[in-house]
């Protein structure tokens, strides 16, 4: 584990390597599970805020998810989570033939909106639990991201360990200086 200001990082994010392949996973991240993306409580304001815009973008199942349940639900574990479409996929998904992706983060890509996706999408597969004085900042394996590590060891030469691939999220969510003093920890490991 690696101490970091207010996160305790998992030395996983350091040694596992991961790419993406949405032609393999067909992301499947974003239709699988019990329950619907995490989210912050900040987030629910910015997802009632772009609603109206993000709303064009979405199958009509995934609309009329929303407008019965809301931008939002709380799941069995007493969390804040985006809603599901009849139990299954999250609200938000959107699919470009097979493949699903964020409904939110296309309207982003479009300039609809100036909010890409909540954080736990965007850092997926890292996971953060939060606890009164820190917050754990851990690789989640789950079996429909096989592709993306399979992808991630082909392109061993590459080095692509998970904190490398998701470095726009972790700026995002604890900042450059936070980043660099993972860098710095996984130079100094080696």
């Amino acid at each position: 584990m690696i101490a970091i200001d207010n996160t305790i990082v998992s030395e996983h994010l350091l040694e596992k390597k991961f790419v993406c392949d949405l032609n393999a996973c067909k992301g499947e991240c974003c239709v699988a599970g019990d329950s619907g993306a995490p989210l912050d409580f900040d987030e629910i304001a910015i997802m009632e805020d772009i609603w109206k815009d993000v709303k064009p973008y979405l199958p009509k199942d995934g609309v009329k998810a929303i407008e019965k349940q809301g931008v939002f639900v709380i799941d069995d574990d007493g969390d804040y989570t985006t809603p599901l479409v009849k139990g299954k996929h999250c609200a938000f998904t959107i699919f470009d033939k097979d493949i699903a992706k964020c409904g939110i983060e296309q309207a982003y890509l479009d300039g609809k909106v100036k909010w890409k996706k909540p954080i736990s999408c965007h850092l997926y597969p890292v996971r953060i639990t939060k606890y009164k004085d820190y917050d754990a900042v851990n690789y989640h394996k789950w079996e429909v991201c096989k592709p993306a590590c399979e992808c991630g060891a082909k392109l061993d030469v590459l080095d692509v360990p998970v904190y490398k691939f998701l470095k726009g999220p972790l700026v995002r969510k604890y900042g450059e200086d936070w980043y660099k003093q993972l860098e710095l920890a996984d130079k100094m490991r080696k």
